[in-house]
């Protein structure tokens, strides 16, 4: 796995905690793969974390017990295997942090996989944060009044509110420190990382939470966390333009559907011209980069690979983030080869690949008039224009 500097960093690895059992929840499963407006709780935090253009990789701690739950999960995303957790939440986040070893980020980002609703903002104001400090968390300064109650029940004392902060996740720290901590903290009580941090002496700045961000702890949460997808929804509309040059073959590939001509479209993967101009797109609806930020050229996995796995990647990351796509307008500029015959099955597998309608999907083709690189049969143009609706 290879990372680029972002904001000054070498890398950036989000750590997505999943193993709890969620006892106090009082559900037949745990709470993280309970369901929220038809996906699972652990989904919008992968969406979100895998979007974000400063995380360059997102790693997930599970059970053991819950491989099939995690895979409906983390459906059509591109994850690396799940990490196996320990008996306690310490534990389990200790386990993540030895496996990331082998590729050593700079900065590590710990996250509940319990809240749903972390932004992109306070992902910013964390890895902001660590730049001049061990680590960084997100925090919500308490307003209410605090009372310190004895074990009867009777007020002790008010305690001052004006240094108390609730604490939030993601947290994030500088990676070798934080598991130098965990190693030394092994076998010691911690409630989250910044108090394994805190005990290594590592210096963890306060950056702004969110009232939103709140951890699912029981089910009156989740039906709060309903509530809330019951708010208008985002209209979101963005553009997508990619263009492949001619090379030598006997087909093109325009929608996952072959096309034979008496030339191929050259490209890393398999040149799906149509595709990776909708798969960016899509990925501009959700401020998602492009496709070279998920699969860059450089992988030598993704050589000659089917386009249908950036597309489902594409389509999945709207969906864990509680969207839904209404519309897709593909344009394809070339003088050859006519679609009219393949419209059709090229629609019908884009509607397929991402579990839309047909009838959502608009494919014209238009030529230049002989005019441009395409007009002299040199390549293929695609422009699309995608519409979707994202929850407030």
């Amino acid at each position: 796995m290879s990372f680029t500097s972002i904001n000054g960093f070498k890398s950036c690895v989000a750590l997505i905690v999943a193993a709890g059992r969620g006892r106090r929840f009082n559900s037949k499963i745990p709470k993280q793969w309970c369901d929220l407006r038809g996906r699972s709780l652990l989904r919008y935090s992968l969406g979100i974390f895998i979007s974000h253009r400063a995380v360059n990789a997102v790693r997930v701690v599970i059970n053991k017990d819950d491989r099939e739950l995690y895979e409906i999960a983390a459906s059509g995303l591109n994850l690396e295997e799940p990490i196996l957790g320990g008996s306690t939440r310490q534990d389990s986040v200790r386990l993540g942090l030895e496996e990331l070893t082998t590729i050593k980020p700079e900065i590590v980002l710990i996250h509940d996989g319990v809240r749903p609703f972390v932004d992109s903002d306070i992902i910013d104001r964390v890895i902001a944060g660590i730049e001049n400090h061990d680590g960084a968390i997100p925090a919500v300064h308490i307003c209410d009044t605090i009372k310190r109650v004895n074990s009867n029940g009777f007020v002790e004392e008010t305690v001052l509110q004006k240094d108390l902060w609730r604490a939030q996740t993601p947290q994030g720290f500088c990676f070798s420190k934080l598991l130098l901590a965990h190693r030394l903290a092994i076998g010691k009580n911690c409630s989250d990382d910044a108090m394994v941090a805190e005990q290594a002496n590592m210096n963890i700045a306060i950056v702004e939470g969110s009232q939103d961000n709140i951890k699912i702890t029981n089910a009156s949460d989740l039906r709060n966390a309903n509530i809330r997808f019951t708010k208008s929804d985002d209209i979101r509309v963005s553009g997508g333009f990619d263009v492949h040059r001619f090379a030598d073959g006997d087909h093109v590939t325009l929608c996952n559907t072959i096309i034979p001509h008496n030339a191929s479209l050259e490209g890393h993967s398999d040149a799906d011209v149509a595709f990776h101009a909708l798969c960016d797109s899509l990925l501009g609806c959700i401020s998602a980069g492009d496709i070279g930020c998920h699969f860059p050229d450089t992988d030598p996995r993704w050589k000659n690979a089917n386009s249908e796995i950036f597309l489902t990647h594409a389509g999945s990351l709207i969906d864990s983030l509680g969207g839904k796509i209404l519309h897709i307008d593909i344009t394809i500029i070339c003088q050859y080869p006519k679609i009219d015959c393949y419209r059709n099955t090229m629609i019908k597998r884009t509607a397929e690949i991402l579990k839309i309608e047909e009838s959502r999907i608009s494919i014209k083709a238009t030529t230049t008039e002989g005019l441009g690189f395409t007009g002299r049969s040199e390549g293929i143009a695609t422009q699309t224009i995608t519409t979707i609706r994202m929850p407030c």
